[in-house]
């Protein structure tokens, strides 16, 4: 209880060093905590997109069942894979009156002579997607392939440039925090060098002086990263009614329907664990790595 008055003193006879590591603190855990909750909504999405079927084939009208089955069983023996499902043309015509139940006029002039049968593909990897494309575009009563290589590559291209841009960037204020609290921890020794004197002069131990910088240190990473990840938390729960509407998908809405259920508090706590410890340790390095000079230097 001693040191964490002593801690509480130190930043209290500082407030505005405090306040600018605080700050600093603050905008490192925003920007990765930004980069985390984006990257996991992209995986999602992609995760999304792999679950549906990728490739759709359309076969010819004089293409029977037989070409359908030897295709499927070339398409499965590649081991690329994840799913195949065969549509024939009556169910191509169920599915078409499901979608357009609403529509009269377009059920009566559809039968399922006019609507060719297909197989729906899933590879297990989008990077399979091309070669399975491939395979398919020779085979026998093949008319049309229609897959989402481009929906895919699009989604594989922003989760790369978040994770290279956000990495570095989270990485360059990981850095910038550091040393700004290497500074301002440095400084405040510098300030308390006749304490410090007098308190090695009467036995204290090296741990006894420190832990009061690496709490403040600490202090300052916790609390930086709890007042940004409720500005994450505050920024989701007032878009939440957009980020619904744009990403209209089941896993998404799974999380941001009920913000009172498991499924958003639980993400949302392990966040915050996740951001404070990151936090705490920057802070509480900075600070030791500020200490440990002042003390080799001193003795």
């Amino acid at each position: 209880m001693k040191l964490l008055s002593i801690t509480g003193t130190h930043i209290r006879r500082s407030p505005y060093q405090a306040l600018a590591a605080t700050l600093t603190m603050f905008l490192t855990m925003l920007l990765a905590g930004f980069f985390f909750v984006t990257s996991a909504a992209l995986v999602f999405v992609l995760q999304y997109f792999e679950a549906k079927p990728q490739i759709t084939v359309f076969f010819t009208d004089k293409t029977g069942a037989e070409e359908a089955t030897l295709l499927q069983q070339k398409l499965e023996a590649t081991g690329k894979t994840a799913g195949i499902k065969f549509v024939s043309k009556d169910d191509a015509l169920a599915i078409y009156r499901e979608q357009n139940k609403n529509d009269p006029l377009l059920l009566e002039m559809v039968t399922a002579d006019i609507l060719p049968a297909s197989l729906e593909v899933s590879a297990s990897d989008p990077s399979f997607l091309r070669e399975l494309e491939t395979a398919i575009a020779g085979a026998p009563g093949v008319e049309e392939v229609v897959y989402q290589q481009d929906v895919v590559d699009t989604l594989l291209a922003w989760t790369r440039a978040i994770r290279i841009i956000g990495g570095t960037l989270a990485g360059l204020l990981a850095i910038d925090s550091l040393l700004v609290v290497m500074t301002i921890i440095g400084m405040k020794i510098a300030l308390k060098k006749t304490e410090v004197e007098i308190l090695t002069l009467v036995g204290a131990s090296p741990w006894y002086i420190r832990l009061p910088f690496l709490l403040e240190g600490g202090f300052y990473g916790v609390l930086g990263a709890f007042t940004a990840w409720g500005f994450i938390i505050g920024a989701i729960l007032w878009l939440r009614g957009g980020l619904l509407t744009f990403l209209d998908m089941p896993i998404i809405a799974g999380v941001l329907q009920n913000p009172a259920a498991p499924a958003f508090l639980i993400p949302a706590l392990l966040l915050l664990a996740i951001m404070i410890g990151v936090g705490f340790f920057l802070g509480v390095v900075g600070s030791f790595v500020a200490v440990g000079r002042y003390l080799r230097f001193e003795h």
